[in-house]
């Protein structure tokens, strides 16, 4: 793990022209990590593009460089390094390294992810942004207040407020670190958890009602259209988080969150409380993700696709 760190800083220290970018409907430790680490190398003096193909969520406009995130790559652009974080697959991160890059490096803490010319992979790492920070330290770069804000948001999105089960002690000592450079706890807070659009909060007045329970109590879900999402006049980005509602009922091992993505398709969401693998479960309707967060793309309507994951689930359950 040192071992290939150190040839991702050499990388670092030879090249100049970096493309940085993370995975679709980017969440905040992909977000995080991306400005995170781009501030970063800015610091030590080198171009950087900061590119997600989905864009900055509304809420995580108040990090500190979200303003110059592109969504969209110049054909011909050209550069010597290509960071994909958090992606999990290659095609997660719409860019061309062939086209684009010499080198492509992937920082990920999502098992299985295991592309690139450099592939810096800990399961153990509570969040990408962990990654980042060790990659900046190891640089010998000072982190200043921005790099802090980005690095935490990410740290902080992706271990649930430090509630979930990936909250190491690394993720609290990198944690008090952050923190100790004067970010603004109560700021980012408030900004991720209390400044919700009114349009989510009227897109999760029509989700909630369609809740489903199993009879055996141990899986729930909850779905949203298409139909949905006009009424409320809200983004797609704005479903972010309605999965963890039906994982906050008592008894229940896995939650399911059904997002209508076009007339064919539905985006399935997963999250486990840690007894059952649903990385593995997505993997097999053709998605990924880790053990306790996971989704996929299925080809179907919501009246097909719900019995086939009902279906699995009660299979991995038994």
């Amino acid at each position: 793990m040192k071992q290939i760190l150190n040839k991702i800083v050499q990388q670092v220290v030879k090249a100049q022209r970096f493309l940085v970018c993370s995975h679709e409907s980017p969440d905040g430790d992909a977000i995080g990590s991306t400005l995170g680490l781009t501030l970063g190398l800015q610091r030590l003096g080198k171009e950087v593009v900061a590119y997600n193909v989905d864009g900055v969520p509304e809420i995580l406009k108040f990090l500190p460089g979200s303003q110059s995130l592109v969504t969209e790559l110049r054909a011909d652009a050209a550069f010597d390094v290509i960071f994909v974080l958090d992606a999990g697959d290659l095609s997660r991160a719409a860019c061309r390294p062939a086209e684009q890059g010499t080198m492509l490096i992937n920082l990920d803490h999502h098992p299985g992810s295991n592309f690139g010319h450099l592939c810096y992979l800990d399961t153990s790492a509570a969040a990408t942004a962990v990654l980042v920070y060790r990659l900046l330290c190891a640089c010998g770069l000072k982190l200043d207040l921005e790099v802090a804000t980005a690095l935490y948001t990410g740290l902080l999105s992706d271990t649930g407020s430090f509630r979930y089960a990936n909250s190491n002690p690394e993720a609290f000592r990198v944690a008090a670190e952050l923190v100790g450079l004067g970010i603004n706890t109560w700021t980012i807070a408030s900004a991720l958890y209390e400044s919700q659009p009114r349009e989510r909060m009227q897109l999760l007045a029509q989700v909630l009602p369609t809740l489903y329970v199993a009879p055996s109590g141990q899986y729930a879900s909850v779905f949203m259209t298409l139909d949905m999402l006009e009424k409320a006049g809200a983004a797609p980005e704005h479903t972010d988080g309605f999965v963890n509602y039906p994982r906050a009922i008592s008894g229940v091992e896995v939650a399911v969150f059904f997002r209508q993505v076009d007339a064919s398709t539905i985006k399935v969401g997963f999250r486990s409380r840690g007894n059952i693998d649903v990385g593995q479960l997505s993997k097999n309707l053709g998605g990924g993700g880790h053990k306790n967060a996971a989704g996929a793309f299925v080809e179907g309507s919501l009246d097909q696709v719900a019995p086939r994951v009902y279906h699995l689930l009660e299979a991995l359950l038994k």
